[in-house]
């Protein structure tokens, strides 16, 4: 007797895979200039293999999000272009805001249209009524779906040297002890450092334009928040300079960063 696959050869084969939807937390690269050859050599700088921040990425899938610039044609770049994002650990899968004739380019690459980004809806349901003491299926589902996985924060409890470099992936950052100047601290979310502060900080990593930076004593080489940035080529006010201090960006929307006293 012959053998068969999986499944019986008299009915339907039993099934070797679903198709479902997923959500994926992607990376978007904002591009702001239309020249693919100086974004590939931007790039290389600053998370190449031979930069200062060479582990910043782990082969991370990303947007390439070109909505606020005019992209001509790029055709003979994008072979610079995605090698450069290669190297920084940097996974393109995806383009957002190019004209028809960039997609085409694009997709003989084998990188796909992502939808424009959108904001989240304001919810008009109304919710059903509960009485003391019960609960809703509608309300229990609700809830569960509010519930999602806490990352702790990774916490430093030793001076940081010259040539370290700390990154608490998808949370805060948390260093007990000096930050010396040479030695990089960077989180997803917000850094707090119980002790001076006097080498780079980047909070907010992966875009959170929330996050913030503490310090008992604010004398950094740099900080940066989302990306957005500030060296010690500009000094810092007497006002916070080597004191208690926190980072943050503006609130109007101009990607500004505000570097402030913490009251006491």
């Amino acid at each position: 007797m012959p053998v068969h696959p999986t499944g019986s050869h008299s009915g339907s084969p039993t099934a070797s895979f679903d198709i479902k939807s997923a959500q994926l937390s992607l990376v978007a690269l904002i591009v702001k200039t239309p020249l693919f050859s100086k974004l590939a050599n931007d790039l290389i700088h600053q998370f190449g293999p031979l930069s200062e921040s060479p582990d910043f990425f782990d082969l991370d899938p990303l947007v390439l999000d070109f909505s606020q610039v005019d992209v001509a044609d790029q055709d003979a770049h994008w072979p610079e272009l995605l090698s450069a994002l290669k190297n920084c650990r940097l996974f393109a899968v995806a383009v957002r805001g190019l004209p028809p004739s960039g997609l085409e380019q694009a997709k003989k690459r084998g990188l796909t249209e992502a939808p424009p980004e959108s904001k989240k809806p304001q919810a008009t349901a109304k919710k059903p009524i509960e009485t003391p003491g019960s609960q809703t299926k509608e309300g229990a589902m609700e809830k569960a779906s509010v519930k999602k996985e806490v990352v702790p924060a990774l916490v430093i409890d030793k001076p940081l040297r010259s040539g370290q470099k700390v990154y608490a992936r998808g949370g805060d950052l948390v260093v007990m002890a000096m930050v010396n100047r040479g030695a990089e601290v960077i989180a997803d979310g917000n850094i707090h450092v119980y002790a001076p502060l006097r080498g780079k900080a980047m909070a907010g990593a992966r875009g959170n334009t929330q996050a913030r930076i503490f310090s008992l004593c604010m004398e950094p080489e740099l900080v940066s928040i989302a990306g957005v940035y500030r060296t010690t080529e500009k000094e810092l006010g007497p006002d916070v300079l080597g004191k208690p201090a926190q980072v943050r960006l503006s609130n109007d929307g101009q990607e500004k960063l505000i570097i402030e006293a913490l009251s006491t």
